[in-house]
């Protein structure tokens, strides 16, 4: 099983060139062992572009997250503050094994399904 996750473009590209080591997130998937995160580059691309694999996945109060990822989450920290606003604690993303895939996909085409607010799974 893997996860697809509705990425905005701009922190997408920033996976694929590794410069942000980190995804964050509000929730987590309920399904356990998901290896595979497909990456879904929201609007205005739209499209499936590339995926990475999951070293591990940080459940942290907000205050450690900030510091455990500051560096390699891409985000300035009012947008973390904002992101995370009346939550204790958040997720984390560890990337690894990021690959850009040579050419984008329709998410309907090739999973069935379509964009996710935030992740869906597939076993495809």
């Amino acid at each position: 099983m893997k996860v697809i996750l509705s990425i905005k473009p701009y922190y997408a590209e920033k996976i694929l060139k590794g410069e942000k080591t980190y995804e964050l997130r509000k929730t987590i998937f309920k399904v356990p062992n998901i290896k595979t995160v497909i990456i879904y580059a929201s609007s205005p691309i739209s499209k499936i572009i590339g995926e990475f694999e999951i070293d591990t996945i940080l459940h942290e109060d907000i205050t450690i997250l900030w510091k455990k990822t500051k560096e390699f989450a891409a985000v300035e920290k009012s947008f973390f503050d904002e992101y995370f606003a009346h939550k204790e604690k958040g997720y984390a993303i560890k990337i690894k094994n990021f690959r850009r895939y040579s050419k984008t996909f329709n998410i309907m085409e090739k999973y069935g399904v379509t964009a996710p607010q935030s992740f869906s799974y597939t076993d495809k």
